[in-house]
């Protein structure tokens, strides 16, 4: 039953302009003057304003504002976007969804120099999926770039991502914009290793699948909170698997670069690009399993095609 408040919430979710600007910076001086710039202007304004990025870059945001600091959500994007899946409903929607009736504005750098090429794929498809993700909402949000570290085919993907670009104090509108493109580009069919361990499942074998998996991981290394985090992405996973995805599927892991590497696969597929992403509807029962795998993952990968899905996810050791 949809009630009140909740035609009331849709209405300050739904109505407004969305702007994502890519702004691309030089050095430190440029960064800080123009994201401290874009803050002071929202602030102004009177916007509820949020600032995600690297921890060093949020001292130079949180130096130029000085005392205006306070009024400001700061987080270490770092920390709070280490799984870029999880920043559209743990970042972004979050401060959006709790100022329903403002426009906000948020600084969000998903993308820094030493992100790996194993995460890159999920940073351009999250920059890509926040156009859709916020389409229609009263929101801008402002994604910096670094021209002298980041790689060409980054900033390539960034003008794709964005409607509008920033450089050199100019703003002009991207004449590449395509996020779609990109989603699709990166939808990366996934290979697991050669040594990993596997087994198939049905609707019978959700325990043994799930206490596998976990022996496994405590074998590989794993222990604590991030064996518990194994335990419920791969229960999530793997009943997603039975009731969405054809009934069965398979699950593979294995370590790799100090982390533990866990894959399911089933022959379902999914048609929602923000599926794991969008918040769950106030009441909504289930559809949150997904999301949940973003929340405890260091990284999740996903390939979805006609003849299946895959999902891997990431627990570093």
């Amino acid at each position: 039953m949809t009630t009140a408040a909740d035609r009331e919430d849709e209405k300050g979710e739904q109505e407004g302009t969305f702007a994502h600007p890519a702004l691309f910076y030089r050095d430190g001086r440029e960064y800080a003057d123009r994201t401290v710039a874009f803050v002071r202007e929202g602030l102004a304004l009177g916007e509820p304003v949020a600032v995600a990025v690297p921890g060093p870059r949020l001292e130079l945001i949180g130096a130029g504002l000085g005392p205006d600091a306070e009024d400001v959500l700061l987080l270490d994007m770092a920390e709070a976007g280490r799984n870029p899946g999880r920043i559209i409903p743990g970042v972004l929607r979050a401060f959006a969804d709790a100022h329903r009736h403002a426009r906000v504005r948020i600084i969000g750098e998903p993308v820094w120099a030493g992100r790996s090429s194993v995460e890159y794929p999920a940073c351009a498809q999250h920059e890509a999926l926040i156009n859709a993700a916020f389409e229609g909402r009263a929101a801008t949000i402002l994604c910096p770039y670094d021209e002298t570290r980041l790689d060409a085919d980054v900033l390539a993907d960034a003008r794709i991502t964005h409607p509008t670009l920033i450089a050199e104090g100019r703003e002009r509108a991207s004449d590449a914009y395509d996020w779609q493109a990109v989603v699709d580009r990166y939808n990366e069919v996934l290979v697991p290793a050669p040594d990993a361990a596997v087994l198939s499942f049905g609707s019978a074998e959700l325990p043994e699948v799930r206490h596998f998996a976990v022996d496994r991981a405590a074998r590989l290394g794993l222990g604590g909170q991030r064996l518990q985090d194994a335990e419920l992405a791969v229960a999530e996973l793997t009943t997603n698997s039975v009731v969405h995805g054809g009934g069965q599927g398979t699950l593979w892991i294995w370590a790799e670069a100090e982390q533990v590497v866990c894959e399911v696969r089933d022959r379902g597929r999914l048609t929602d690009p923000l599926a794991g992403r969008r918040p769950p509807a106030r009441g909504q029962i289930g559809g949150r399993g997904l999301m949940l795998v973003h929340y405890v993952a260091d990284l999740v990968r996903l390939h979805t095609a006609p003849d299946g899905t895959t999902v891997r996810f990431y627990l570093g050791l």
